[in-house]
């Protein structure tokens, strides 16, 4: 699966009965915790119920932009959604783009390239039975991208619903890394469709879809691995074909429709990577230990903090679930380019990889990227890569036209927020208000 854990541990799926007592716990803490300094909560966090039978609801935490450049009713909110499937947005909240992040003290410090400097950010334990979301059973766990889609539409409205007067005009924007690569379309694609046959009053305002390094046409993406590995130098011509052997497995499976047996063999081509790098991670080729998402863990196993959050003192809180990944394991190798599609033809979408990652990388995304069916594709295709600088220091490159924008981010792997905090905010901002090498193109149709 495509996590940023590769270990799952067991989710645990509280009954409707403990879900009352979520709303026992006030979401302000006590200053007596100074790791968790009263500044650092969000502005809102609890719980949208996404089941009224059941009460599975899906947790959120919302921050406030801190400096906004509008009023906040027509502030951009940005929602984040985090991979796996099963991994928590907890993740992206403290461990890459929140504005706090944890140290290895376990305190929180602030985060300087948070994305909620003139933003709001709304962060979604997505799916159910993910983080500190709710499953009544494993049965509701969403099995595809339609179930996501739904559930998260539903906890979209019922935020909106929160307060209208302030969130029922403002432009939403859908970021996501990883497996959110099928999330963020999902979602995206969902709102577009409804929004077409709902009265004007009840639609939501969707800007855009953001996808960092993300899954989301597996089948082409899987044939990429051996050949970037062999440009990269991590393999020898004879483990590429070795490792092609094994992608072809996966294509024939996608082609034949079985596909928990193509999501297990598209593990195995990752195994086969991994074993022939022995690098300490695919997500950056780099590094020499993995990405230390577990700090969050034992920041959030404090029953205070979890008291302070929103949630049950007594509720475990896990990185990723092997209940919600098993959930979805046919669901792996499916893919939403075609949502994608309709996106960049009704919204704008962005693209962006950190340049390290061998998992979800750049050759991996421009590969299918370059196959969508738009009818501005050879003019993105021709379109100028620019090379795109922060405070006159290269921090990647830029390839934008018309709605589709592609951003390679220098120094950073598949956590782009947490290896380049500074250049990701910059990035996302410039996106969403269309500056700099994210600028809006009005450079007209060719005939």
């Amino acid at each position: 699966m495509d996590t940023h854990i590769p270990n799952f541990t067991t989710t645990v799926i509280l009954s409707c009965s403990i879900l009352v007592l979520l709303n026992l716990f006030p979401t302000i803490i006590s200053s007596s915790i100074p790791f968790f300094p009263p500044q650092s909560l969000p502005t809102k966090s609890g719980y949208l119920v996404v089941n009224s039978t059941s009460k599975s609801s899906i947790y959120y935490a919302f921050y406030e932009a801190e400096d906004p450049i509008s009023s906040l009713s027509e502030t951009p909110l940005l929602i984040w959604l985090q991979g796996g499937p099963g991994c928590s947005s907890m993740v992206g909240n403290f461990y890459e783009l929140g504005p706090w992040r944890v140290n290895h003290k376990i305190e929180l410090e602030r985060n300087y390239g948070s994305w909620n400097r003139i933003f709001g950010v709304l962060f979604l334990d997505n799916p159910i039975g993910t983080g500190f979301s709710v499953a009544s059973s494993q049965e509701e766990i969403p099995r595809d991208q339609f179930g996501v889609a739904k559930h998260l539409y539903i906890a979209v409205k019922s935020f909106i619903g929160l307060d209208k007067s302030l969130f029922g005009k403002r432009p939403i924007y859908i970021t996501g890394e990883s497996y959110a690569g099928k999330y963020a379309p999902a979602i995206g694609y969902y709102i577009v469709r409804r929004n077409s046959v709902v009265a004007e009053s009840e639609r939501v305002n969707l800007g855009g879809v953001a996808i960092g390094n993300g899954l989301t046409d597996p089948i082409t993406q899987v044939t990429t691995h051996g050949l970037n590995a062999y440009c990269t130098g991590l393999i020898n011509e004879k483990q590429k074909t070795r490792l092609e052997e094994a992608q072809s497995k996966v294509v024939n499976l996608v082609k034949g429709k079985k596909w928990s047996e193509a999501t297990n063999a598209r593990n195995e081509v990752m195994n086969i990577l991994q074993n022939m790098t022995g690098l300490a991670t695919l997500y950056d080729l780099t590094r020499k230990i993995p990405y230390e998402a577990d700090l969050v863990a034992r920041f959030l196993s404090n029953s205070e903090v979890k008291a302070a959050l929103g949630v049950s003192k007594s509720m475990v809180w896990e990185e990723c679930s092997q209940v919600v990944g098993e959930a979805l394991h046919e669901d792996v190798m499916k893919s939403v380019k075609y949502m994608v599609e309709l996106l960049v033809k009704k919204s704008k979408v962005l693209l962006y990889q950190g340049q390290r990652d061998l998992r979800d990388g750049v050759v991996s995304v421009e590969a299918w990227m370059n196959k969508l069916k738009w009818e501005q594709i050879g003019e993105f295709r021709a379109a100028e890569r620019k090379v795109w600088k922060v405070q006159e220091q290269v921090a990647g490159y830029v390839q934008k036209h018309a709605s589709l924008t592609h951003a390679v981010v220098l120094g950073a792997g598949h956590f782009v927020p947490t290896d380049q905090a500074v250049n990701s905010q910059v990035m996302i901002e410039d996106w969403v208000l269309g500056r700099g090498c994210f600028a809006i193109d009005n450079t007209p149709k060719s005939q």
